[in-house]
């Protein structure tokens, strides 16, 4: 890879997963303060969160990347933010035990010039999560930066998770396959 990858995200599972693909990049901070409308259609809101987080950054030099990301855990149509407190965290898990949801990732792409913004869905499908499971969870792994309460690679994913339709890289926050492919069309 001949270009510059720069991340706009300081998700540190977005980190990890872009070391797994053996890419050199750097971490660079975006100052964005997410807002939409309160009607915004659920599925198309990462997408568009990425695509806004890209264009807060301002210009690129023409061997850079910028890679932006944003994901939604949706349960009914209503999406699942990340909890600010145990109480939230709690409510949320509670909402996902014993249901199915989907895990929206959206991500944008931008070189001099080109954007290129794409989304990936994955279903997970939660056990009935116990009082005890979900009151451990929380006070051990405070998941209060993760959408829906939950990271799918700790230990909840672990007890709790019965299925998953999709990418299992997607539900952790950036759907690495996808990305790869965009990726090349960038070069």
């Amino acid at each position: 890879m001949k270009k510059k990858i720069l991340l706009g995200s300081q998700s540190p599972r977005r980190k990890e997963l872009l070391k797994k693909l053996d890419l050199k990049f750097k971490v660079v901070s975006i100052d964005f303060q997410e807002n939409y409308p309160d009607n915004f259609p659920s599925y198309e809101l990462p997408e568009f969160l990425a695509l806004q987080k890209s264009l807060a950054y301002g210009k690129l030099k023409k061997n850079e990347i910028l890679v932006t990301a944003d994901t939604i855990v949706v349960l009914k149509g209503i999406i699942l933010g990340k909890p600010k407190n145990k109480t939230q965290a709690k409510k949320m898990l509670k909402n996902l035990s014993g249901k199915k949801h989907e895990v929206i990732t959206g991500v944008s792409l931008r070189c001099k010039d080109k954007i290129l913004t794409f989304s990936d869905l994955s279903e997970v499908y939660f056990k009935k999560l116990t009082e005890r499971e979900i009151n451990y969870y929380i006070e051990k792994y405070k998941p209060f930066d993760k959408a829906g309460a939950y990271g799918i690679q700790e230990w909840i994913g672990l007890i709790g998770i019965k299925k998953i339709k999709g990418s299992f890289y997607n539900i952790m926050g950036f759907p690495t396959q996808k990305f790869m492919e965009y990726l090349n069309e960038c070069k």
